[in-house]
């Protein structure tokens, strides 16, 4: 059987990640690759290296089960390096004037006051009121002041109009 030679296209390429982070998540991050190259490798290694003194490999499921979870943490061990090695740590905001990655927004919407907190993708939580900077909610608040008016674009056609009442 041949298998298809497949063009790149929009959907092959890797996508890139949004490096931002706080302190936190970095030693997170750090503690989980940690724990993967340290005990979670090398038992799965002393695991698949049992089931494949029991003989024929061709026929043995249980040794192709656990060459495919070895696999799958070295992808994920690449994967933690990866990340980890292209981090932008997040400092405590010293800059209030304007929105920026790391403040506090406390915003204005449909006469309601919420507070979120800009951040990384990779940290956010809109039900605890962290956000992404690159969130439609998020993108629209950067680089602005308190007191300004922004209109945010949803899906489907809606507008939202949100007040910037604090920044810290």
């Amino acid at each position: 059987m041949r298998v298809p030679k497949r063009k790149s296209g929009k959907y092959s390429s890797s996508i890139p990640t949004d490096t931002f982070m706080t302190p936190e998540k970095l030693t997170q991050l750090e503690a989980q690759l940690d724990r993967l190259k340290q005990v979670s490798r090398p038992r799965a290694a002393l695991e698949a290296k049992r089931l494949a003194e029991m003989g024929d490999l061709s026929d043995n499921a249980a040794y192709s089960i656990a060459k495919g979870r070895l696999r799958g943490i070295n992808q994920r061990i690449e994967d933690l390096e990866r990340q980890i090695h292209n981090a932008s740590v997040i400092d405590a905001p010293t800059q209030t004037d304007r929105v920026a990655i790391g403040n506090h927004v406390t915003v204005e919407i449909n006469g309601a006051q919420q507070t979120y907190h800009l951040l990384g993708s990779s940290e956010t939580r809109p039900e605890a009121g962290v956000i992404s900077h690159v969130s439609p909610l998020g993108a629209a608040l950067k680089g602005r002041k308190v007191g300004e008016t922004v209109e945010v674009h949803l899906a489907a056609d809606k507008t939202l109009t949100v007040t910037i009442k604090d920044i810290k």
